[in-house]
């Protein structure tokens, strides 16, 4: 008959809801703040989205022209335009024309807000 040897103990967690969840150290987000924030998530929701952004952010002068973009990501200018499109709606970057040309600029403060979102509170 094999020996049997005495497990280590395992320790004891309190019971209830004080046991699983911890405080809240900030305030909740209301409706309209909460209903932004998931359509910038949403507009991020898509890797060649995430990657026009990345493309803008790291364009000399914070700003790039969509033939610029559309050369880059190698999607076609009808394509891209519909996803910058998405972008400019969800408030993550501007766009202005110039000439026949438009050029995109990140919203520095709508991503910190993002960022923000995704740390404690």
């Amino acid at each position: 008959m094999a020996s049997r040897t005495a497990l280590p103990a395992l320790p004891v967690h309190p019971v209830g809801a004080a046991a699983c969840c911890a405080p809240l150290t900030g305030s909740a987000l209301d409706v309209a703040a909460a209903e932004q924030l998931a359509r910038s998530f949403k507009a991020l929701g898509d890797p060649t989205r995430v990657r026009l952004v990345s493309l803008i952010a790291a364009a000399e002068g914070g700003e790039a022209c969509i033939c610029d973009l559309t050369e880059t990501v190698g999607l076609a200018q009808p394509t891209v335009s519909h996803h910058m499109r998405l972008l400019v709606d969800a408030g993550l970057v501007t766009r202005e024309q110039r000439g026949k040309w438009a050029y995109y600029r990140i919203v520095r403060a709508a991503l910190d807000e993002l960022a923000g979102a995704l740390s404690q509170r």
